[in-house]
Order: structure tokens, then C-alpha cells, then sequence
């Protein structure tokens, strides 16, 4: 039987900001608790490792629609089933309404007490807290990424080039992906992309 979670917070910075930082999936360990480590793979495309309740899993998930400022939604790819979906709201006073809601299928003895106690539902509100305050304590993003994903794949111009936006964290690159900035690469590696 599948679990489903939504919860919400209000965040006081613009719609972009918090938009753009929740793009950076690998930076999602500082503040996503069970969350080990993130890998963008590619656009649409992100390796997770997580660690719940003693529990190791390990997972890709496909971005299927993303577009800025508004929403991103996912699934996964392999055996571990789990969906979800990101909105981006206008908030009071120029903040940011953060909407979250996932669904997934909990397996073996801990995952299905921690759905049926709904310990689940209080780690989500955790995590969105723990969010608040990273990015209300930074005000700006770790790095952006404007592009957009229908269906699974990157929004492709009428030139064959990804789409990209005048202010696109994003140019064309040989292979057809978008390359970092040098403001989307954490620290001094320009090989790591986020």
C-alpha cells in the first residue's frame, strides 16, 4: 500500500530564489534529513543515496516535468517506488509558499510502521523547516539551473539547442546538455556540477 505526504511552509524569499535552490539536488543533504548523497546525472536525471530508520537504499529518479518558478515533479527508475512533486506559490509579503507532496511504496517491517505511525509526516515537516531556515539564512541560492523538462526530457528550441532562458544557467554544450556556470559549481571543481 502506498504512503502519501504533503505538506507545505512559507519561506521569506522570492519565488526564484527558492525555485532555484531546490534545482541543486546535490546540496540536498544539508537540509533533507536520510538523504546521504544526491549525483545529477544529467538534466532530468538524479542517483539517490538515503538512510532511513537504518534502512539503505539507493535509486535513480527521472525529473518529469519541471518548469521555473512554478513546479518540479519526479519519479523513480528502478525497483524503489517514489514520486513527488515541488510547487512554488506566491507567499505573503514577497515570500514564497513551498507546497510539497510525494508518494511512495514503504517495504519491510520499519518503512511500513514509520507510514503507519506517520513518522513520515514529521520528517517532511522537518525537512521543509530545516529548508526555511538554510535558505532564509542565505538569501540567495547555492547555484540555479532555469531550464525546463517536459515528459522526461529537456525543452528542446526550435534550433535543436536546449531552451534556454536570457538568464539560463545553461548554455548548449557538445553532447546536448546544458553546462554549469561557473556560480553553479561548488567550490573550486569546475567538473562538479550541482
Amino acid at each position: 500500500m502506498s504512503n502519501t505526504i504533503t505538506s507545505d511552509i512559507e519561506v521569506d524569499v522570492p519565488i526564484r530564489t527558492a525555485y532555484e535552490q531546490w534545482t541543486q539536488f546535490e546540496s540536498f543533504p544539508e537540509y533533507l534529513s536520510g538523504v546521504d548523497e544526491v549525483t545529477q546525472l544529467d538534466d532530468a536525471t538524479t542517483h539517490w543515496i538515503v538512510d532511513v530508520g537504518g534502512v539503505r537504499r539507493e535509486f535513480d529518479a527521472r525529473i518529469i516535468d519541471q518548469v521555473p518558478d512554478d513546479h518540479i515533479a519526479w519519479r523513480s527508475l528502478n525497483e524503489v517506488a517514489h514520486e513527488g512533486r515541488v510547487s512554488f506559490r506566491p507567499g505573503s509579503d514577497g515570500g514564497t509558499r513551498v507546497e510539497l507532496s510525494m508518494q511512495w511504496e514503504p517495504e519491510g517491517f520499519i518503512e511500513k510502521a514509520g507510514a503507519a505511525l506517520h513518522v513520515d509526516d514529521m520528517v517532511v515537516k522537518h525537512d521543509l523547516k530545516r529548508f526555511k531556515d538554510f535558505i532564509e539564512g542565505r538569501h540567495t541560492p547555492t547555484g540555479a539551473w532555469r531550464g525546463e523538462i517536459h515528459d522526461g526530457r529537456t525543452a528542446v528550441a526550435a534550433t535543436g539547442a536546449p531552451a534556454a532562458t536570457p538568464d539560463s544557467a545553461t548554455s548548449p554544450s557538445a553532447a546536448g546538455y546544458p553546462q554549469p556556470r561557473a556560480e553553479d559549481v561548488r567550490g573550486e571543481d569546475p567538473d562538479l556540477r550541482i
